[in-house]
């Protein structure tokens, strides 16, 4: 359907029929033939009235989109096609406007879609009721419950791969605004059996094969568990792998969805323990051993998988043991005991099995319960979802088939009566006559099987405790005797003679005529599944285990609360569930759901006709059609109706001014409709034969034809009009346009030729102009030229008159140095002849040192002690003098530098050269140090009034005051102290009271233990037998680190005869407290983002300190 089309009703646009009531003609055939139809089409739902039937569609369909819930939030159940969230919205809009409480049943058989079709019921009421945090954590735990329940309680079947395999019933409290308040979930006949044994082509319950794939190597190393299904006995191998399902991801969604729910991580790894014990109980295997009587007593095999169990559980080996190997059967004041052999052990253990996992399952549903249920005790609106079990027939039926089918001719029974009555209120209220309609009751078919005297169930129950030989062969003979006369009951050994040549009746065997068709049971397994006996003994053992829920699934075997008797059968259980049941939805507005599976195949697009038509039958839906046709077919509200059919009356068309049912009987009259085949309600017309309303809907189709006609007409008509005039408009614009347009070209042009005219007249004075100019500029430059020519000639004629003097005055100065020279070198060549190589080198070595020391002197560095710049050597033989001269002049200014120092500073800078020969290149937190200078009292002890006590308690001189944080070994987290070093003692007190707690000896004091890394974290270790030792080690930390250890170190190493102490620098070190020595571990942590180093107990043996990351 496009965007810009709307659908007003399902009659609309409609594929097939969308209401099975309105069918025509009426058959089995027809029916079937819909269904398809509808199918191939993806149309999965029909209504039957109000009842919805759902077609399983094995894919995904886009038609539960946010879109989708809000186009059906607040219609009219019949006004838009059908859909779940049509019924869904119905039943919610009842419950919140009209303060009924409503239950939705939703029933077909295995694979069919019940499960999903239940939580898309649960998420449009999530999607369409009230917002809030408290209303949105409601809804996600009453959704994420599903996920749980599936973990635990479905499975993979050869119909559907998450078949339920229990029945589910979900009360959903809201208040009076309708905004959910919490559920309660009741769970009905969980196939236990599945635990121990499964149809070739299924699998067991779905969390064995989610643990053993999702769990991490850590959790199935505590559960002593292997990830190889094999090593199971109780898991099929077979279809261990579904397509489509992922066991790993589901086990991610399972414990985040029991997180949500409200489990505490103890519980869920205690019912992961108890799921891990059940594996480990299938895999105990048993041998026989001779007794001295010649009995047979059964022994376990390998212990292996048996003290696995019992350490999951807490259980004594010896206990469990014995329990598998002997009964105990108690009668007033007597105790007999007797062995079992491996056939009855190996029954025993699979009992065992059974019930643990079923017991914890309950546990399981009581304990989302109790996370789920409403807080408030006022008064709730409750909207009740049952998902269970269809009718099941299969080749071979037993007990549960027996049991489920009870299940469902109960609600086939309240099905009819709740629908008729339904029917009968609508026309009562309606003002229309009732009429009686005739229908199968299935009661007595009910009455066969629940009867307290002669039911099937009482006399299973009544042979279940008779005293002698009891047997599934004595229960049929006793079902031929009491219930051969009975019309539904068949056997081929009853008295009645007409089943005595029925070979499809076997011997072993009795049938019943349901109301969906005949089902054959076999007896054999009745007794015992019905028994569902576990050992008193096992029960026992169970109870004295220690682990944290055995005691709370196995109350029975509590010694001191002995109950001798016979504990309810399956089947009393079960009909008293089923009757609870059926009370509470008598209570309720019921609404259906009816899901149909169209083939075995579990594919897409395949429509099987003959499993469809079965499921038709066994559901009853021809049954439903027929009970809801027995009166009125179809019926609408008058508003509505008008409003469809109007345009067949033109006394209603276009619009009706009046009362809508006026309306409607001028309309009905005018179509001269018999009188027979409609009446009228208070606020609805009622239609009775669908022939009638296809007969409207075919005269409203014509008439749209016809008035689309008159529309089209209409329209061209206007369209053609506006074109013209349009067109007319068009041009009268465009002659205007060009008008406008030539007169605006000749202007243009006469303006042109005008500018043309001007450019020619000015461009020839200009011109005229420019040659006077230009003449007068070129006499001037004649001028100039000549009168510089004329300059030039003149100063070159003196240029060379000078220059001609100058050469001859040099010429004199050369010709008298010459002569001057010669008159000198021959007086003193004879001084030169012997000595005048060495002299010559001398003065030039003079010259050359003298020159050296002058530029050195003009480069000299600076004063500064670490400016380590120097000169370049500019002479190589220099090489040694100019190393040697640096060294003098570093000596030098050093020298200088000292001279300068007072005792104070020459003493920090002493302590921070004993602090850089520690930690430099060992202690990441140092180089922050360097430049903060050692203070020594950052408290100011004898200035600080609040320290006054304090100081007059302490006699000697305070070399160190400061403020650190001791370090817990409980939690550690750090108390605040006071840190006092004297010359002799170190002395720590309370930082609120001034109180002194520690008064510690240097003497004592062995060594100091730190982290390479840049914490503040360090350890005071004392001497063993000293005084001191008697409490233990001190862990400590501060931001100054670096000078109380060095302070601690000098101050002990400057008194004579004192032992120095030790510093040690490690990531790992060890602190005695009292008596426990416990272990300090430097990690690195985040990256730096502000906070310091944190110490976290990561057990009593060990402290962990994440260092942020630099």
């Amino acid at each position: 359907m496009s965007k810009m089309e709307v659908k007003t009703s399902l009659l609309d646009n409609m594929i097939g029929v969308g209401d099975m009531v309105l069918l025509e003609p009426l058959s089995e055939d027809s029916f079937i033939e819909n269904l398809k139809k509808r199918f191939d089409h993806n149309e999965i739902y029909t209504y039957i009235g109000s009842v919805v039937i759902s077609m399983n569609p094995y894919r995904s369909l886009p038609i539960y989109t946010p879109d989708k819930v809000e186009e059906y939030r607040n219609r009219n159940f019949y006004e838009l096609s059908p859909h779940i969230y049509a019924l869904a919205d119905e039943a919610y809009r009842s419950l919140r406007d009209q303060d009924k409480d409503q239950c939705i049943l939703i029933t077909g058989e295995s694979g069919a879609g019940k499960t999903e079709a239940s939580k898309l019921v649960m998420s449009y009421v999530a999607a369409v009721c009230g917002k809030g945090q408290e209303v949105n954590k409601v809804k996600e735990q009453l959704l994420q419950s599903n996920p749980v329940l599936e973990a635990f309680g479905n499975a993979k079947t050869v119909r559907n791969d998450n078949s339920s395999r229990f029945g589910k019933y979900m009360d959903i409290e809201f208040d009076f605004k309708g905004d959910p308040l919490g559920g309660v979930i009741s769970n009905y006949l969980l196939e236990k059996s599945r635990v121990v044994k499964q149809p070739r082509g299924e699998r067991n319950f779905h969390i064995f094969y989610q643990l053993l794939s999702g769990a991490s190597e850590d959790t199935l190393r505590k559960l002593k568990l292997e990830r190889d299904f094999s090593k199971y006995n109780y898991l099929s191998l077979d279809s261990a792998a579904v397509n489509g399902l992922d066991d790993s991801a589901n086990f991610r969604t399972v414990r985040n969805a029991m997180q949500i729910v409200g489990f505490m991580e103890d519980e869920v790894q205690s019912v992961l323990e108890l799921v891990a014990a059940v594996l480990k109980l299938g895999n105990i295997e048993f041998k026989p051993e001779s007794r001295v009587n010649g009995l047979d007593e059964s022994r376990v095999k390998d212990k292996n998988d048996l003290k696995e169990m019992c350490e999951l559980l807490g259980i004594e080996q010896g206990v469990l043991e014995r329990a598998f190997s002997f009964r105990t059967v108690e009668a007033k004041q007597e105790k007999v005991s007797t062995t079992l052999n491996v056939a009855q052990a190996y029954y025993a253990r699979d009992a065992l099995a059974k019930n643990l996992y079923s017991r914890l399952f309950s546990w399981l549903v009581n304990r989302i319960n109790e996370s789920i249920k409403a807080q408030t005790k006022t008064r709730k609106k409750v909207m009740g979802v049952l998902d269970i079990y269809g009718f099941e027939i299969f080749e071979d039926n037993s007990f549960e088939q027996f049991i489920i089918n009870y299940c469902n001719e109960k609600l086939q029974q309240i099905f009819i009566e709740l629908t008729l009555r339904e029917e009968q209120e609508e026309y009562i209220r309606e003002g229309i006559e009732w009429t009686h309609i005739e229908y199968f009751n299935n009661a007595v078919i009910c009455d066969l099987i629940e009867n307290n005297t002669n039911g099937i169930l009482a006399m299973l129950d009544e042979e279940c405790l008779r005293p002698g030989t009891v047997t599934d062969d004595t229960f049929l003979d006793k079902l031929n005797t009491v219930c051969a006369e009975h019309p539904h009951f068949e056997s081929r050994l009853s008295k009645s003679s007409k089943f005595l040549n029925d070979h499809s009746l076997p011997h072993c065997c009795f049938r019943i005529q349901h109301y969906a068709g005949k089902v054959l049971y076999r007896v054999e397994g009745f007794m015992d599944k019905n028994n569902d006996l576990l050992y008193r003994d096992l029960s026992q053992a169970m109870w004295k285990a220690n682990h944290s829920l055995m005691k709370v699934l196995f109350p029975e075997g509590n010694p001191s609360k002995v109950n001798l008797k016979r504990p309810p059968t399956a089947g009393f259980q079960f009909r008293a569930s089923v009757g609870t049941l059926m009370r509470n939805l008598q209570t309720k507005n019921p609404n259906y759901i009816r899901c149909i599976k169209p083939n075995d195949k579990k594919a897409a697009h395949i429509f099987t006709e003959a499993l469809v038509c079965h499921q038709v039958r066994y559901l009853g839906l021809m049954e439903n059609v027929r009970v809801r046709r027995a009166g009125y077919a179809f019926r609408q509200p008058y508003e509505p109706c008008l409003e469809r059919y109007k345009m067949l009356c033109k006394q209603t068309w276009p619009h009706w001014r009046g009362p809508a049912r006026d309306g409607v009987e001028v309309l009905l009259k005018d179509l001269q409709i018999p009188v027979e085949e409609y009446s009228y309600g208070r606020s609805k017309i009622f239609i009775r034969n669908p022939r009638t309303l296809f007969t409207l809907e075919e005269v409203r189709k014509q008439r749209l034809q016809d008035l689309a006609t008159l529309i089209q007409k209409i329209y061209r008509g206007w369209k053609c009009r506006t074109h013209f005039l349009l067109m007319k408009k068009s041009q009268v614009t465009v002659a205007a346009w060009y008008r406008r347009y030539a007169q605006q070209k000749r202007y243009q042009q006469v303006k042109s030729s005008a500018i043309v005219v001007q450019s020619f007249i000015r461009g020839w004075r200009a011109r005229k102009i420019l040659r006077e100019l230009k003449y007068q500029k070129r006499c001037k430059e004649a001028v100039t030229t000549i009168a510089a020519f004329w300059h030039g000639t003149q100063a070159r004629r003196e240029l060379r008159r000078l220059k001609e003097e100058a050469r001859r005055k040099h010429a004199v100065a050369v010709i008298w140095a010459y002569w001057l020279g010669l008159k000198v070198r021959r007086e003193y060549r004879k001084f030169f002849r012997a000595n005048a190589g060495r002299k010559i080198y001398e003065f030039t070595m003079q010259r050359i040192m003298q020159k050296y020391f002058l530029d050195l002197k003009k480069t000299m560095p600076s004063m500064s002690p670490i400016d380590k710049s120097w000169p370049a050597r500019p002479y190589l033989f220099l090489e040694d003098t100019h190393e040697e001269l640096r060294r003098i002049f570093h000596l030098w200014r050093c020298k200088k530098y000292r001279s300068q120092f007072t005792e104070q500073k020459k003493a920090i800078f002493e302590e921070k050269l004993e602090a850089s020969e520690m930690f430099k290149d060992r202690k990441a937190l140092y180089p922050s140090s360097v430049s903060q200078p050692f203070k020594g009292d950052y408290l100011e002890i004898s200035k600080n009034p609040k320290y006054q006590k304090l100081g007059s308690l302490v006699e000697e001189k305070i070399i160190l005051a400061d403020t650190v944080n001791k370090v817990n070994r409980a939690n550690g987290k750090g108390a605040p102290r006071l840190f006092l070093l004297t010359k002799n003692s170190l002395i720590l007190a309370d930082q609120k009271s001034g109180q002194i707690k520690s008064n510690v000896p240097l003497d004592d004091i062995g060594s100091v233990s730190v982290s390479s890394q840049s914490d503040g974290f360090f350890a005071l270790r004392l001497k063993e037998g000293s005084a001191a030792a008697a409490k233990g080690d001190f862990l400590l930390s501060s931001e100054r680190l670096i000078e109380i250890v060095t302070k601690l170190h000098r101050t002990a190493a400057s008194t004579a005869g004192r032992s120095q102490i030790r510093v040690d620098i490690t990531d790992e070190f060890l602190v005695q407290f009292k008596q426990d020595k416990v272990c300090v571990k430097f990690v690195p942590g985040g990256p730096r983002n502000g906070n310091s180093a944190t110490c976290k107990r990561k057990n009593n043996r060990l402290l962990e300190v994440s260092v942020p990351s630099p």
